[in-house]
């Protein structure tokens, strides 16, 4: 495993592809260090004493090497890995306030254990032992690595061969002796300019026509002919705070002109079946990931809630413990149905074990439909001064400073330093352009609560529910009654 430092050195030495408000941009740049400052972390806990006690939950066993790995890097060889990996989710995101930003690292890495090997089951392919290959680099350089799945998609109602304009989904335009070429772009791809490399998958089920668009590659994220336009969302820290961080986040349009990729780093192309089942399988991986990062982010917006109810002097009026419980009861009944699905978890042939289809994506949904309502509490108990905080500068300036300090004053409990610093550190939770992205990460990241519909009531087993009902009203339904869990394991 590597420190740090080496992290932001290996950045360092990546070639200049990133483009940001129309300027081609360093990975140094001053405003992406937020984003590369959550991805540093994820290196830092393992070395800091402070988090010696979640070792088992921050590494784990490469079940190829035998060696001790970053459990960001690892493969799901156990029920106990995914509860591991979704504690591990939890906890990581509450040392950032946010995002930690390798899951879709590992999510990607572990649908891709499956396909592979399935795909060669069914094809006779050799894309499993070519991820393998690839997976001890991956593990033994401790990298970092995002997914690229979210295609541009064009006209939504056109497949991808229907486009007028090809291209709007990833397709491959060539195949070579010792590659392919790809092009096409894709969006919505969390935290890319701060890794080193992109698991590069399909987006939706393909139909028999659709083989250019059945590719699944890895890429090196400054390889040539990759471009990526980046969008970049940091608070405005005032000078003189003293908080962790700065934390950030940063989302790339990742282009991909005519990118050549070698055999040895290709693990789909041409199997439509097979890509349709990949997008599934890491939409599962990406879901139940959120069930320990959104009940992080609900824990921070629940401590943010009951700062501001301390700061306010409200803290023992009953609304505030009415509210509060609301947040309690999403984050962790999101955190329990992740468990569940990590107990009902199915191993896959390749020895890879996925997730409960049912329980991942009602904890999903249930999470995107009450991420504004987690914000509308945290407005409600603020008040409107996170809003309409002075500005960073007016903090420091002497002539500004004592009426700050002095209107800003609140409960006297509370030191009025301690007070600034609060509504400073919720203003940037809640209403900066960071705020934003993160709102509309908890309705769509990973799929909206409309992909999780679709996926329920394509899991779950009505018919089973239903001849309750029957059995009950005392209709005959010529079935023997069997009690189980009334959903689906996934079909391996």
């Amino acid at each position: 495993m590597i420190s740090s430092s080496e992290y932001r050195q290996r950045l360092s030495k990546m070639r200049r592809n990133i483009y940001n408000n129309g300027k081609l941009i360093d990975r140094d740049y001053k405003y992406l260090q937020g984003a590369i400052n959550v991805l540093a972390k994820t290196y830092d806990m393992i070395t800091d004493p402070e988090f010696k006690q979640y070792e088992d939950l921050l590494t784990a066993t490469s079940h190829l090497t035998g060696e001790k790995i970053n459990r960001f890097n690892h493969i799901h060889r156990s029920m106990h890995d995914l509860l591991a990996k979704q504690q591990m989710t939890r906890l990581t995101c509450h040392q950032v306030g946010g995002c930690i930003a390798r899951c879709m690292g590992i999510d990607s890495t572990n649908a891709l254990s499956v396909i592979t090997y399935m795909t060669d089951q069914k094809y006779g392919t050799g894309y499993h032992k070519r991820f393998e290959t690839w997976l001890r680099d991956f593990q033994t350089n401790d990298r970092t690595c995002c997914c690229a799945q979210t295609d541009v998609k064009g006209n939504r109602p056109w497949r991808p061969h229907q486009q007028k304009d090809p291209d709007l989904y990833v397709r491959v335009v060539e195949k070579k002796s010792d590659g392919i070429v790809v092009r096409g772009a894709k969006v919505h791809n969390s935290f890319a300019p701060a890794v080193e490399q992109i698991n590069v998958i399909p987006t939706r089920a393909l139909t028999k026509e659709e083989g250019d668009w059945a590719v699944a590659f890895n890429i090196p994220a400054d390889a040539e002919g990759v471009k990526q336009i980046v969008s970049i969302a940091m608070p405005d820290v005032p000078k003189g705070y003293d908080g962790p961080g700065p934390w950030g986040g940063a989302d790339s349009m990742t282009v991909f002109d005519d990118v050549f990729v070698p055999w040895d780093n290709v693990f789909l192309c041409g199997e439509p079946d097979m890509g349709g089942y990949l997008a599934l399988m890491f939409a599962l991986y990406h879901r139940h990931s959120y069930t320990g990062c959104k009940p992080a982010m609900t824990d921070v917006l629940t401590g943010a809630t009951a700062l501001m109810a301390e700061v306010n002097g409200i803290e023992k009026e009953h609304h505030v413990k009415e509210k509060l419980a609301e947040l309690i009861c999403t984050s962790e009944l999101c955190y329990g149905t992740g468990i569940a699905a990590a107990i009902n978890a199915t191993q896959s042939p390749s020895g890879t074990w996925v997730p409960d289809i049912t329980y991942c994506n009602v904890s999903r949904r249930h999470a995107g439909l009450n991420i504004y309502h987690e914000y509308d509490i945290l407005a409600d108990i603020s008040g409107g001064m996170p809003s309409t905080m002075p500005r960073p500068e007016d903090w420091v300036s002497e002539e500004t400073r004592p009426f700050i300090e002095k209107y800003m004053a609140r409960n006297p409990e509370v030191n009025v330093q301690d007070i600034l610093k609060a509504f400073a550190w919720v203003q940037g939770i809640s209403c900066s352009e960071l705020a934003g992205v993160m709102q509309y990460a908890g309705v769509h990241g990973g799929g909206s609560p409309r992909m999780e519909q679709i996926a329920i009531m394509g899991a779950y087993n009505m018919e089973n529910t239903k001849n309750i009902a029957k059995r009950l009203a005392g209709i005959k339904t010529g079935k023997p009654y069997a009690f189980d869990r009334l959903g689906n394991t996934p079909s391996l």
